[in-house]
């Protein structure tokens, strides 16, 4: 039988060394994956002189689960986001973000246990109708909510909270303002939470819900929102876990999956070998969860809660002194 064929994207800055880190754990759980690597970001810019060749979408496109490090989008006019592009051109509607917290990260808290589920190519990030006028004094942009795409990212929430025994779905809007985007929002996940009696349903509006996330942040279970706003608070949600390098994501549409880390490219820090590899980790344990290997994603997450708990190796975001490569190996070890 042949081997389950990844397509990696290391990215820039990081991005290669925290990527290599989760697929050295990945081999050794015993995973036996082949990985196709491809380029995008500036990394891509300086080989071939465009941020995502064709040469890589042709990849995501042919092996459908992509493993992805953190991509630099340049600053100013002229580019647009890669990790957008990605989203609407392979249609990932669902964006996926969970939170735990480890035992030893020094987090503020100890108990959380949150997922984000973000509608992943509508809203404000669609890019649509962004104008700035000739004087440069005025600019505009465009929000689109349809129907479908509320409708299909409730759903997704909903299903996600039955199949891993959630109790409660909470839809974030503003609605209270925003009355014709946000306000079809909260109509529709209306409605789709009355398919759903066996979970309970909250609504909040998004700035009560940033200042609960803070104060009371057990209350929350999964969290269904739209872009913009998705993108805002899971942010939030990795502050409360130690910091985004504790925060993976995972792109989801209905004939791809993208999983990455959800940081930075950090620059500053690339090359030293000092870059916590958790999150790229924690991309492919959802990874490994989506292809139905859920032995292997507990068998890498144990491992990874054991050495963060233990904290002999940990980085220094982590409250440690060692680096990448050390984290690394003491996961390598407990596996």
């Amino acid at each position: 039988m042949s081997k389950r064929m990844i397509t990696v994207i290391p990215g820039d800055g990081i991005g290669p060394s925290i990527i290599d880190a989760a697929i050295k754990i990945l081999d050794k759980a015993g995973c036996d994956f082949e990985y196709e690597f491809t380029d995008a970001g500036l990394t891509a810019l300086e080989k071939y002189g465009e941020l995502l060749p064709q040469r890589t979408l042709d990849m995501i496109e042919k092996n459908k689960i992509t493993l992805k490090g953190p991509l630099t989008t340049p600053v100013g006019e002229g580019f647009t986001s890669i990790n957008v592009t990605l989203r609407k051109k392979f249609c990932l509607y669902a964006n996926i973000r969970p939170v735990v917290s480890f035992k030893g990260t020094q987090a503020r808290y100890d108990n959380i246990d949150i997922i984000t589920v973000r509608e992943n190519t509508e809203g404000m990030y669609s890019g649509l109708g962004q104008t700035l006028s000739a004087d440069g004094s005025t600019a505009e942009a465009t929000s689109i909510i349809t129907r479908k795409g509320a409708e299909q990212i409730t759903v997704f929430a909903y299903e996600l909270a039955r199949k891993e025994n959630r109790k409660k779905v909470t839809i974030v809007h503003k609605a209270n303002i925003m009355k014709s985007t946000s306000g079809l929002f909260l109509k529709v996940a209306r409605e789709v939470s009355l398919r759903y009696p066996d979970i309970t349903t909250d609504e909040m509006i998004v700035d009560a819900t940033c200042m609960k996330l803070v104060m009371n942040p057990e209350i929350f279970d999964v969290i269904v929102t739209t872009n913009l706003f998705g993108d805002i608070l899971s942010d939030l949600c990795a502050g409360l876990v130690g910091g985004l390098g504790m925060a993976p994501g995972a792109n989801i549409g209905k004939d791809a999956a993208i999983f990455e880390a959800v940081h930075g490219s950090a620059p500053d820090i690339a090359g030293k070998n000092l870059a916590n590899p958790t999150s790229v980790i924690l991309a492919s344990i959802q990874m490994l969860e989506y292809l139905g290997m859920a032995d292997k994603a507990e068998k890498i997450r144990a491992a990874v809660t054991a050495v963060i708990a233990e904290g002999d190796r940990t980085t220094r975001d982590l409250g440690g002194t060692h680096g990448t490569t050390d984290f690394t190996q003491a996961v390598i070890d407990r596996l």
